[in-house]
């Protein structure tokens, strides 16, 4: 098998799986919906979440710690699973996570700005 048909394969099978385990956007947490909701936190197109303005609670930061953490692990297994990279499977994830960043919602995308959907 050729290594461009390897790499589609690959993605095409990432694609899939990332809608499996792709983290809700806030993993289920009021204190990060209510920031995502006032523009304090955006999704990245890496995977991540990410603080919009600099200045959050420290109670907040940790929290969105905790969640990246819990996203780098589910990436990682997820990576080992399919024989691909986490960064693969975050950017995979990243992707699908601002497509349904509803709309008002702040979202990085590749420049490292962040915008307003």
């Amino acid at each position: 098998m050729t290594l461009f048909i390897r790499t589609c394969l690959t993605l095409f099978m990432l694609a899939g799986l990332a809608g499996l385990v792709t983290p809700p956007a806030s993993a289920g947490d009021p204190q990060i919906e209510a920031a995502q909701g006032q523009g304090v936190v955006g999704e990245r197109i890496d995977g991540y979440l990410g603080i919009v303005d600099g200045n959050v609670d420290p109670a907040l930061r940790r929290k969105l710690n905790e969640i990246n953490n819990m996203r780098r692990a589910l990436y990682d297994r997820t990576a080992r699973d399919t024989g691909t990279t986490t960064a693969q499977v975050a950017r995979v994830t990243g992707e699908k996570q601002i497509a349904k960043a509803g709309p008002g919602e702040y979202v990085m995308l590749e420049d490292g700005g962040w915008t307003q959907k």
